[in-house]
């Protein structure tokens, strides 16, 4: 009988053994929110590229853990669930899908060493939750958003705060993930939309500026 298979076998055992300690294992279910942008006809189309980049207020936020705030003091996660990917990559994700449906932009990706576009829309977390008010649940999400001229300098940056509420049906967690898919929707086309808007006027403004001197 060789070493290698000694060995295998070994760690076989003990993996069986540390299972029947431990117990049956608790079943988790990973939800994943459906989220879309409604594109605007009247968004200006940009000719710019644009990086987006996004990070989380907290360490509960910056990862795939389902956050609930059963009373205002209480910050807990829900027990055997979790989404798809952290939170950031989750909006993340959306917003370069967003971008890239709305056809209103040449070119959007992520912040990463092969990707810096001429714009960058650095956005920030800071609530991603189910939230009680009283027996009533509601999915809340809440983005710092800025957004920031990255080749050629230029203007300073220009900033907003998103916040979206969408009531729950119930208290299930299946029904509450439909409300936060709503949620992300809405405040991904809200960004979208804004970023459009801003990133248009921080273009034309360098020439409004000299025609006005």
């Amino acid at each position: 009988m060789s070493r290698v298979f000694l060995l295998a076998a070994a760690a076989s055992l003990l993996l069986g053994g540390c299972a029947a300690i431990g117990g049956p294992k608790t079943e988790v279910k990973v939800y994943a929110p459906t989220a879309s942008i409604t594109p605007d006809p009247a968004w200006p189309a940009a000719d710019w590229s644009l990086s987006i980049g996004v990070t989380a207020a907290n360490q509960m936020l910056d990862s795939s853990r389902i956050a609930v705030r059963p009373t205002p003091n209480r910050f807990q996660a829900y027990k055997g669930a979790m989404w798809t990917d952290s939170v950031p990559e989750l909006l993340q994700t959306t917003l370069v899908e967003g971008f890239e449906d709305s056809g209103k932009i040449t070119a959007v990706g992520r912040f990463g060493a092969y990707s810096r576009g001429e714009y960058g829309l650095v956005l920030e977390v800071r609530a991603f939750e189910t939230v009680y008010t009283g027996d009533r649940p509601e999915a809340v999400i809440e983005v710092q958003a800025m957004l920031v001229r990255l080749r050629g300098g230029g203007r300073s940056p220009v900033t907003k705060r998103f916040r979206q509420v969408v009531p729950g049906t119930s208290p299930d967690l299946d029904s509450m993930v439909l409300s936060f898919s709503q949620a992300l929707s809405n405040i991904s086309t809200e960004i979208v939309g804004w970023t459009l808007v801003e990133g248009d006027r921080l273009v034309k403004a360098p020439a409004e500026e000299s025609a006005g001197t």
